[in-house]
């Protein structure tokens, strides 16, 4: 199975490159991206197609790392909060195991007494 993915990840290189270079002269092509509000207006200096997909990328890998502290800390949470219940419920049965049995008592006093008579 190693090889295998050796084996993919290899061909998505190769063909990472393959498209770079076929399509070297669309991605260096100068973009200047805008933004145009109602109350502010702005404009970056051209840069190159190919430095805008590296940007983009690079921020959605940001923002998968912040979702994924954020669920980790929600995570952590739930953790403690179950581990604090598997406790009390740890001590409660613990309690209960040492309570002695009553109806036992009651069957053997039965039992103790009809021998008596």
């Amino acid at each position: 199975m190693k090889h295998i993915k050796a084996i993919i990840a290899i061909l998505l290189m190769l063909l990472a490159v393959v498209l770079i270079v076929e399509n070297l002269a669309q991605l260096s092509q100068k973009l200047t991206l805008q933004v145009d509000l109602y109350f502010w207006e702005w404009k970056t200096e051209p840069m190159s197609f190919y430095f805008v997909i590296i940007i983009v990328f690079l921020l959605g890998i940001l923002i998968a790392s912040f979702y994924g502290i954020f669920e980790r800390f929600k995570l952590k949470k739930e953790i403690k909060i179950i581990s604090k219940e598997k406790r009390e419920k740890d001590k409660e049965l613990n309690s209960l195991r040492n309570l002695p049995i009553v109806e036992s008592k009651i069957a053997d006093m039965e039992l103790s007494e009809k021998n008596q008579d």
